[in-house]
């Protein structure tokens, strides 16, 4: 890692205060975190991003369409409204002074995004880009997914993604997230959470993943008709012919924040679920079924508070951090731009087969 990291944020939204956390507590999990500074955070809205500055120490609160003359940053964080995402990262990308980027999910809205990030990622660019897909960092799940990478489980036959929320049963949330209900894939339940399930289904099986149909269903008299509150796509690995399917969704009484990830392979099995976050299962017929816990086991580097605590939401999202800034990655999956456009593609294969009903 460098001894300096010199430190931009492009939002200053809720998932920029995440972001501003991580940075701030690299230092007590990891002992090579090089000195952060927060030189400028950039936001339309003053009253926002002159709020944040003063509350998370950056130096300076700007205006987004300042900072691109500017050379006074080497590490860009793009954490703005989706739409931003991918004019956001082609501005960074050509910023000579930014080597790092680690830009948020969903990392663009339209089939034209892909096709500039599709160019972006066939240049020579000489930046690290990383997109924010954290989920991978989990303890379990970078174990399982090492796990599945042996080739004892088989070919893949069938698999099931989920992510479900319930936030959005509550009508005053619903007018409070206002902004967040435009149609997938802008916004909504695919682009927000199933895009966490594709990043992971997409780890474990690979980019042969092909959207075969897609449905969502809900709704609300203060909902916009075209809103995605829950979409359940179904996908073929084309390269073994196995099925599944991935759901996202905003609307589901009871489950929090819940993730799960089953694949069942013609030898065996591997399944995740964050109800039990700090364990993965799986199964051979020799074997039977076996609980494998990791628990905090983020080696090499951590030892804080200790490797055998729960590892919590959020610290996967600082080990994330740590492998952007330089960290060593041992068996974890750097969610590149490559695998951010995987992920994109197959959202907007989705979007497109939701359209077709």
């Amino acid at each position: 890692m460098k001894d300096i990291i010199r430190v931009g944020f492009l939002g200053a939204g809720g998932f920029a205060r995440v972001h501003a956390y991580a940075l701030e507590t690299l230092k007590y999990y990891y002992d090579s975190t090089p000195k952060i500074e927060k030189v400028w955070v950039a936001s339309p809205t003053p009253t926002s991003r002159e709020a944040f500055a003063a509350r998370f120490n950056f130096q300076q609160a700007l205006h987004p369409e300042s900072v691109w003359e500017r050379q006074d940053i080497d590490t860009l964080f793009i954490l703005g409204s989706n739409h931003t995402h991918t004019p956001h990262l082609l501005l960074a990308a050509d910023t000579a002074s930014i080597k790092r980027i680690y830009v948020e999910k969903p990392i663009g809205t339209s089939p034209g995004d892909i096709q500039a990030l599709e160019v972006l990622n066939s240049h020579s660019h000489g930046k690290f880009i990383m997109t924010g897909f954290q989920f991978l960092q989990k303890s379990a799940l970078r174990e399982a997914l090492a796990h599945w990478r042996h080739g004892i489980f088989g070919k893949p036959c069938h698999f099931r993604a989920e992510y479900l929320h319930s936030s959005y049963l509550d009508p005053a949330y619903r007018q409070k997230q206002s902004d967040k209900l435009a149609p997938i894939p802008i916004n909504g339940a695919a682009a927000d959470l199933g895009s966490h399930a594709l990043s992971l289904l997409i780890a474990f099986l690979g980019n042969n993943l092909k959207v075969k149909a897609a449905a969502k269903s809900g709704g609300y008299d203060d909902v916009p008709v075209n809103s995605d509150l829950c979409t359940t796509a179904l996908l073929e690995e084309t390269s073994s012919g196995a099925i599944g399917t991935m759901v996202a969704s905003r609307i589901s009484p009871g489950t929090g924040d819940r993730l799960i990830l089953e694949i069942f392979g013609s030898l065996g099995a591997l399944l995740f679920d964050t109800a039990k976050p700090d364990c993965y299962q799986s199964y051979l017929p020799e074997q039977g079924w076996r609980c494998h816990e990791t628990m905090s086991n983020y080696l090499p580097g951590s030892k804080f508070p200790s490797d055998y605590v729960p590892s919590g939401w959020l610290r996967a999202l600082i080990h994330n951090h740590y492998l952007f800034l330089g960290g060593e990655s041992g068996i974890s999956v750097i969610p590149d731009l490559a695998h951010g456009i995987s992920v994109q593609k197959l959202l907007q294969a989705t979007s497109e087969a939701v359209l077709a009903k």
